[in-house]
């Protein structure tokens, strides 16, 4: 007698797509692969706690169950298909979103938004073209419903009696605004005593900060807080720290089974439980990601637990591409998650975010004598992705990226040889507006790293899919002498960067501070390992340093190290990864993400005239470097065609930059 037995991995038990516009794109063709259409739905997902893979995720065991003794979760899931699927290339691309937020737009050049529909949504179709099948899934706890951002559904945990689970949260508080008078909370108050919660404020990062007295704020109710008297605006800018009591947590850490399971049910599955067929079932071949910042630190924690592996050992994921994820984590596996936080040198320092192990290569941490690395449970398993970490200067600055290709004294790692590292010199967090200094002291800086985004991610495909060797690493190096170390500043999150070591030039009206992110080894309490903290905030003060460092700058004060576009290497201005803000929004803080664009002076008698400051500028003019719009455009196409040969560019950006370079009016 042959008995069907229901396996009991975890998996996507049911997928219910609710939408489908078949074509999609307003009908548009990409070449051979054809027309797309578009699914939209939700997938059902059911895991066992006791599985070993599955005891990683923070408080499971404290989840509610069905009656198999599985724990359940949904989520929101979008495809993008060839509508022949047998015209396509038979892989699959998971966009991974932020905080709920499809980033469709980079590497097909578009705006195509959180709903990409028409022909002009699909912009160049550098995907499309190619046949891949783009796809995403919720998997952010705190990721709004509506305008079409990707969900999930997680449940709450409780104590084993059903009370519920109450401990320390945070919120680290700023709006750069004026007239901001309620915060929402991320998780509900246990209670609305005010005697156990505390909320401070100062002006600036270096200020002490001061206690509100219980007089001067209120909860609404159990999931926001205001000032009094009611109507009283937070200041503009300001550093508000509140810290409470708060009850019933989400099994956050469900969102990396999620992913896992998504995956693996796309690449792997006939059809649900339910019968309902999966949409690519048999067409998979090979799996590729790709993120922009926050997602990026989220694959990174879904490598460090080992979620790259589905529970039957299969690889889910054969190739990444993360940008702008630097050496951090997302801290979603913990009890009291906040995953849509992030750390730099003026925000979110206090949270679990940049915590050993930074690096893929397996190293004994000397500040706390424990042994990690990225690369530790995927290799058990023979199921590492190739991969590429790509960052920006921001992330050097801010995020001590770093940390990635360094062991814990801040020497060299040799690369892994499934893991590729990339600076993109000189950029800021993403492409700054050159018109605009925001909340800045100078215009942002408008470096694309696009470009050279898509022709690393052809170099990951051939690398996957054919073995051919991709580039190699461009980061600073302390052995070839292009890193400068950062100097702590003890009990202050920042540090600072010599000017002298990395030889920033003295450029008139621009303010250098050297402040950069101070990577601490904190102590969230001795449970941490578990997901629970019992320390929070944790204190900087007295805490030992992990080293960092950013790549030394050239007399433009343009980086050295890194792939320097043509931007950085036929530049027209300096463009930097840091910035400070302005008078009025916390000024001379850092300015988070943001870098800065300054433009050189047209002809040497403007640079040699003396500023207001008494100094002249020490970068040549345009003039001095290029003399005329043909010699700028020689430049311009000399460092792209030499790109465009070390495979870091392709062909048809080289055009552009050539195009641009001729549109611009520089020494016209």
């Amino acid at each position: 007698m042959l008995i069907a037995i229901t396996p009991a991995w975890a998996r996507i038990v049911r997928i219910d797509i609710t939408g489908r516009q078949s074509p999609t794109f307003d009908g548009r063709v990409f070449g051979r692969v054809g027309a797309y259409e578009k699914l939209r739905g939700r997938a059902y997902g059911e895991i066992d706690p006791n599985h070993p893979q599955n005891a990683l995720i923070t408080d499971i065991t404290l989840a509610p169950r069905n009656t198999k003794g599985l724990v359940e979760y949904a989520m929101d899931i979008y495809i993008l298909k060839p509508i022949a699927l047998g015209n396509g290339n038979h892989k699959l691309f998971l966009e991974v979103n932020n905080r709920g937020g499809k980033l469709f737009g980079g590497l097909n050049n578009s705006k195509g938004g959180n709903d990409p529909t028409t022909a002009a949504d699909a912009g160049e179709g550098f995907l499309m073209n190619r046949g891949y099948t783009l796809v995403w899934n919720g998997w952010d706890i705190s990721a709004a419903p509506g305008n079409n951002n990707l969900t999930i559904t997680v449940p709450v945990a409780a104590n084993p009696d059903g009370s519920p689970i109450t401990g320390p949260s945070y919120e680290y508080i700023v709006f750069d605004n004026p007239g901001a008078q309620t915060y929402t909370l991320a998780y509900p108050a246990a209670t609305l005593d005010k005697a156990g919660a505390t909320l401070t404020v100062r002006d600036r990062l270096t200020d002490t900060p001061v206690t509100v007295p219980p007089g001067g704020w209120e909860y609404v109710n159990e999931r926001a807080i205001r000032l009094l008297p009611a109507g009283t605006p937070f200041r503009q800018s300001a550093i508000y720290e509140f810290t409470y009591t708060a009850k019933d947590p989400l099994v956050a850490g469900l969102g990396l089974a999620a992913t896992r399971d998504f995956v693996s049910f796309m690449r792997y599955a006939t059809a649900d439980d339910f019968g309902n067929p999966n949409p690519l079932a048999g067409d998979v071949r090979y799996t590729f990601s790709y993120t922009l910042s926050q997602p990026g630190r989220y694959l990174n924690d879904f490598q460090t637990l080992g979620f790259n592996a589905d529970e039957q050992g299969r690889r889910v994921i054969d190739g990444m591409e993360n940008w702008l994820g630097g050496s951090s984590g997302v801290a979603v596996n913990y009890r009291f998650a906040q995953p849509s936080r992030t750390e730099r040198n003026r925000q979110n320092h206090l949270y679990p975010e940049a915590v050993f192990p930074f690096a893929y290569p397996v190293l004994t941490d000397p500040l706390t004598g424990k042994t990690a690395g990225r690369l530790a449970r995927c290799q058990a398993g023979n199921t590492c992705p190739k991969v590429f970490e790509i960052n920006s200067a921001n992330e050097y600055w801010v995020k001590a990226a770093s940390l990635l290709h360094t062991d814990l004294w801040g020497n060299d790692l040799p690369d892994p040889e499934n893991v590729r590292f990339f600076l993109i010199a000189g950029a800021q967090h993403g492409t700054g507006n050159a018109t605009s200094r925001g909340i800045c002291r100078q215009l942002q800086n408008p470096t694309n790293a696009e470009p050279v985004l898509r022709a690393l991610f052809v170099a990951l495909d051939e690398w996957v899919t054919k073995g051919i060797e991709p580039p190699a690493s461009r980061v600073p190096r302390r052995s070839d002498g292009t890193a400068v170390m950062a100097v702590a500043q003890p009990g202050s999150p920042t540090g600072m960067v010599p000017p002298a070591a990395l030889g920033w030039p003295d450029i008139p009206g621009v303010t250098y501070t050297g402040t950069i992110t101070t990577r601490y080894q904190l102590d969230f309490g001795p449970q941490f390992d578990k997901g629970i903290l019992t320390n929070y905030p944790p204190s900087l003060a007295g805490r030992p340093v992990y080293p960092n460092f950013v790549s030394k700058v050239d007399r433009d004060g343009n980086e050295i190290a890194g792939i320097r576009l043509p931007p950085v290497a036929a530049p027209v201005a300096t463009t930097t990864g840091w910035a400070l803000r302005r008078e009025g929004f916390g000024e001379n803080d850092g300015c988070e993400s943001a870098g800065q664009y300054i433009p050189f002076k047209k002809t040497k008698a403007e640079r040699l005239s003396v500023s207001s400051s008494g100094l002249i500028d020490p970068r040549l003019s345009l003039e001095e470097r290029y003399k005329t719009h043909q010699g700028y455009m020689k430049a311009v196409r000399q460092t792209a065609q030499t790109l465009a040969r070390q495979r870091l560019l392709l062909d048809e950006d080289v055009q552009k930059y050539i195009q641009e370079a001729e549109a611009s009016d520089v020494l016209k």
